[in-house]
């Protein structure tokens, strides 16, 4: 965590703060290209991220958004919470009909396979996750959708 990460904790806890979510996207866009994919939104907030892309389901595009993301030994940890939206993010629509996708981090690229958790595993996860970031349990009281989990794992070979 870094010296900003508490102020991101509190933008991340208004009611207002999905609605920026196009402008943090676009604005996270833009420091990746300047900075060459080293430094993005979430870094400047001193938290861990990642650029995930992922091909559209219609119209098979790539697709890239910026994610928190959550370490649980090889794998990584993400969800659909979009500050906890009524409707889940497209990325998460997205990835659970092309099941890998492509991380960036500090411009290394990385295929990974992508599985939606359930159940106990989703459970756990979710603490994880809520332990890097409160607002996750925020998000949940917010809407009345289960937000969506996945583990990505770096496809070998």
């Amino acid at each position: 965590m870094g010296l900003l990460t508490p102020l991101a904790v509190r933008i991340g806890a208004a009611p207002w703060t999905p609605r920026l979510l196009p402008w943090i996207t676009r604005s996270d866009r833009a420091l990746q290209r300047v900075s060459r994919g080293r430094v993005g939104v979430l870094d400047l907030a001193g938290l861990p991220n990642i650029l995930l892309t992922v091909r559209g389901r219609n119209s098979g595009e790539p697709r890239s958004v910026p994610l928190l993301y959550v370490r649980d030994g090889a794998h990584l940890l993400v969800a659909g919470s979009a500050f906890g939206a009524p409707a889940a993010p497209q990325w998460a629509r997205n990835l659970r009909e092309a099941r890998t996708a492509l991380v960036e981090k500090a411009g290394r690229r990385v295929e990974v396979g992508a599985e939606e958790l359930t159940s106990h595993e989703r459970d756990r996860a979710w603490s994880l996750m809520c332990l890097v970031w409160p607002n996750f349990s925020l998000y949940e009281q917010r809407t009345d959708r289960l937000i969506p989990v996945f583990r990505l794992t770096p496809v070998t070979g």
